[in-house]
């Protein structure tokens, strides 16, 4: 495997540990934290906006998934 493709890689996974920590500090499980840490599809602001209006966990992780 070349070297850059170790380094984006291993990029990609600090960045999913990051947003995985995030989601859990805002107050998702860290089951669901880490599934939408790896999500890049799953915009993380919005993520963390969910909780902040007030959503609770479980049904913010429904809508975004």
């Amino acid at each position: 495997m070349p070297a850059a493709d170790t380094e984006i890689r291993d990029e990609t996974e600090v960045v999913s540990a990051w947003r995985a920590e995030q989601l859990e500090l805002a107050g998702y499980g860290a089951a669901a934290a880490a599934e939408l840490g790896s999500r890049h599809d799953v915009d993380l602001h919005v993520a963390l906006g969910l909780l902040t209006d007030g959503c609770p966990p479980e049904l913010a992780l429904k809508i975004l998934l």
